[in-house]
């Protein structure tokens, strides 16, 4: 098994005031997961606004991140999207930069069918020799894998793990039962970690955790050494702070949050925006 560690944070990528990369702010950041909870990075997913960066922002991320990790935690590239040759080109450019494993997410707007989502992935994974994570998110992309699907392409060696964000606790646990061992499954939704880590899950991809990782990392060891209670407990009082980061379009609300905490990581790019006066005293209460 590819171990990725329990709880990865897929990074807010950080801009200046002009709405450009910041990487000295980035180097800030990766620095501050790493001492907060974090055992792996995601880099240019959803959560890294990676629909409105260009290729060449993305080749600079990744270069970037490689270089200031230094092999300390996995970096695994948000390489996919619903263009499949577009998916591989940029899955070979992040395997020669160096990083340790991709996240492709299913195909948006195009709607392919379960044949379809097979071979996309499928696809992919021949042309890199790269460990795979697939990214199951039907609220934000319309379609989903099946369970099916998902066990059908666990059986290709480099494709080794999936991040579930379609709530479906039954399709989970179909997942794990009739996967390899070697084949973990990592929660998408923040609210559902233990619960999926309860059914045999092996961890979170996780925007939480960039402003409560060290709790969430509590949550998990208390889990992992018998002690339900506490886990549960910590679960409980977690909730509404993770509920809270999606109070309006991700990752707004975090990157506010990050600001509380002392790490301006600076605004969104459109179609996101600000939040309203609002929902920043609605981020205060939760993690002023």
């Amino acid at each position: 098994m590819m171990n990725f560690g329990k709880i990865l944070t897929a990074m807010v990528t950080p801009f200046d005031e002009h709405g450009n990369i910041d990487f000295d702010k980035t180097t800030e950041l990766i620095e501050y997961l790493l001492n907060n909870g974090t055992d792996g990075l995601v880099v240019a997913g959803t959560t890294g606004e990676s629909p409105t960066l260009t290729v060449q922002e993305k080749i600079k991320l990744f270069k970037h991140v490689v270089k200031v990790v230094n092999k300390r935690v996995p970096v695994i590239a948000g390489t996919g999207n619903n263009n499949t040759q577009a998916s591989i080109d940029l899955t070979k450019k992040a395997e020669g930069i160096g990083v340790d494993a991709v996240l492709l997410v299913t195909p948006y707007y195009n709607k392919p069918n379960q044949a379809g989502l097979y071979e996309h992935f499928s696809k992919i994974a021949e042309q890199t020799n790269l460990p795979i994570m697939l990214y199951n998110i039907p609220g934000r992309t319309v379609v989903s894998l099946s369970a099916d699907t998902v066990i059908k392409l666990a059986s290709i060696p480099n494709i080794v793990s999936i991040k579930e964000s379609s709530g479906d606790l039954d399709a989970v646990s179909q997942i794990i039962e009739k996967t390899e061992d070697n084949f973990s499954v990592y929660s998408g939704d923040d609210s559902l970690t233990l619960p999926i880590m309860a059914i045999g899950g092996h961890g979170i991809v996780s925007v939480s955790s960039h402003v409560i990782g060290n709790e969430m990392q509590d949550m998990l060891d208390s889990f992992q050494k018998g002690d339900v209670i506490k886990a549960a407990t910590i679960h409980r009082q977690l909730v509404p702070k993770m509920k809270g980061l999606f109070i309006a379009p991700s990752p707004t609300p975090v990157k506010a949050a990050l600001r509380l905490k002392g790490l301006d990581v600076g605004n969104v790019r459109l179609p996101l925006v600000a939040l309203s006066s609002s929902e920043e005293q609605q981020i205060k209460f939760l993690f002023g």
